[in-house]
């Protein structure tokens, strides 16, 4: 994956400021990526866990699929990036009473 450089003025067009832009962007980031990991780990608790006292050195490719799959996947900082620029993100400041 090369890299894509992310322009600024776009991101500060969609809040406040740039600060703020990024400030949203990576809680989205991080909201995306913990529901990839929820995600990762529900299917790897389909299988069979391993015990520790029969090392084995054969490997479970269907493990393996699915890990290479998600490893694959865009990074979470990219799409939350590419949603702000496009407008997708909603966000509200937190009220006195919160």
């Amino acid at each position: 994956m090369g890299i894509s450089p992310v322009d600024l003025r776009v991101l500060k067009a969609k809040a406040a400021n740039l600060y703020e832009a990024i400030i949203v962007s990576s809680q989205e980031a991080r909201r995306i990526n913990e529901d990839n990991k929820t995600e990762f780990n529900a299917l790897m608790n389909t299988f069979a866990p391993n015990s520790d006292d029969d090392f084995d050195d054969r490997d479970n490719t269907e493990q393996e699929k699915i890990s290479v799959e998600f490893e694959k996947r865009r990074k979470a900082h990219l799409q939350a990036l590419e949603k702000m620029t496009k407008g997708e993100i909603e966000y509200r400041y937190k009220s006195v009473d919160e």
